[in-house]
């Protein structure tokens, strides 16, 4: 089957083509790659959120790889994250997460959210072409979680590429290298921090306890990875994916910028719009499904379309259409069920301190050049623009 991320036309703009798979069946058969097992596309809302929430479908990517060889070298801290196992371990794992993750740990870190935003916007060059990507929806997330997680400033650009290269699609000597080098890193810091404890997240991890249950030197590295991650790859994207989705409705900016209270509330729409995670990680039946009036057998590989899913007009009428009056909350950009994302609460966050930030400084912020050619990421899970030029 020929890989869409390599299209570029399926990069620009992938929801044509979803739509026509959708409006065909909701969930479509896909061929099986490298000899693997035939799996199966779900695009449509409804059946998305019944996968998401089914206890029969398992994210333990270990116990579906057991019997099959593998030249693959994946480190075990990023092949068997809290993200990639199911009850019980997930429950423990998520309850230990959440005592340390809290609102009011994202609340007190909006002051230095705005600070670091202001201090990239001041170096903004008024009148000329720039990066948008570059100059603030990778940097922004990459300190914010770097901060939150307490990783040292010097060791941030390489977990900032290391990061990027988990997500190099066809490319799976570069992945593999990436989370070797990202789990000996974030296991050098667990230990220096157990030696020298402070007052971040990774330090409240490993206090972290549950009456007799506490994480394993194993479960901090892999749980610090996986927020790590997921804690500035989605962000960046979310942050590029609006800003775009903005410029190219300029009545929805201009709203925004003469209501910047408003922002809070559009962010579910934006979301929704085009959803920086556009398909869910790996799942599997443990048993037969049907789904959709599909029956699929057990043992299948089973993958999410988020991003089809919020385009569905059954559950949102003129999804093609970004309208910041819909009520969107619903939207599957967070994922749903057990897994839904934990960091929800603090992405949210950069991208109302950031989108009000921007339209206040910089009103008359626009692109530099045409939608179609702007170059997006070649990345099966993720959809982020590369790079988003404009002027202010």
């Amino acid at each position: 089957m020929t890989d869409p991320t390599q299209d570029p036309r399926f990069l620009q703009d992938p929801y044509p083509a979803l739509a026509a798979m959708r409006s065909r069946c909701p969930v479509q058969p896909m061929p099986a790659e490298s000899g693997g097992r035939p799996g199966y596309l779900v695009t449509g809302y409804a059946e998305a959120r019944q996968a998401l929430g089914d206890p029969r479908l398992s994210k333990d990517t270990a116990a579906f790889f057991a019997d099959k060889e593998s030249r693959r070298r994946l480190h075990p801290a990023v092949a068997q994250t809290m993200l990639a196992s199911d009850p019980p371990r997930h429950t423990r794992l998520r309850k230990l997460v959440t005592k340390a993750f809290t609102t009011g740990a994202v609340a007190r870190l909006r002051p230095f959210i705005a600070q670091v935003t202001e201090e990239m916007l001041d170096r903004w060059p008024v009148g000329e072409r720039f990066d948008f990507v570059a100059a603030l929806a990778v940097p922004l997330p990459v300190i914010v979680i770097c901060e939150l997680l307490g990783v040292p400033r010097q060791d941030r650009p390489d977990v900032q590429r290391w990061s990027g290269e988990l997500f190099a699609a066809g490319r799976p000597d570069v992945i593999d290298a990436a989370s070797h080098a990202l789990a000996d890193c974030m296991t050098g810091l667990v230990a220096a921090k157990r030696l020298d404890p402070g007052d971040s997240l990774l330090d409240h991890l490993i206090a972290a306890r549950d009456g007799a249950q506490s994480l394993s030197e194993e479960e901090l590295v892999s749980v610090a990875l996986l927020l790590l991650v997921a804690g500035h790859e989605t962000t960046t994207n979310f942050l590029g994916n609006a800003a775009l989705a903005l410029l190219q409705h300029p009545a929805e900016l201009d709203r925004l910028r003469e209501n910047p209270d408003d922002i809070p509330a559009a962010l579910d729409e934006l979301l929704r719009f085009d959803s920086p995670v556009s398909t869910a990680t790996f799942r599997f039946t443990t048993e037969p499904v049907t789904l959709g009036g599909v029956d699929i057998p057990a043992g299948a590989p089973l993958l999410v379309a988020l991003g089809a899913a919020n385009r569905d007009p059954v559950r949102f009428p003129s999804p093609d259409l970004l309208d910041l009056d819909r009520d969107a909350t619903a939207h599957l950009g967070f994922g749903h069920g057990i897994h839904r994302c934990v960091g929800a609460p603090l992405a949210r966050a950069e991208a109302e301190i950031a989108l009000r930030a921007v339209l206040t400084r910089f009103p008359g912020i626009r692109l530099a050049v045409p939608s179609d050619r702007l170059d997006w990421r070649r990345t099966r899970l993720m959809r982020g623009l590369s790079a988003l030029p404009v002027m202010v």
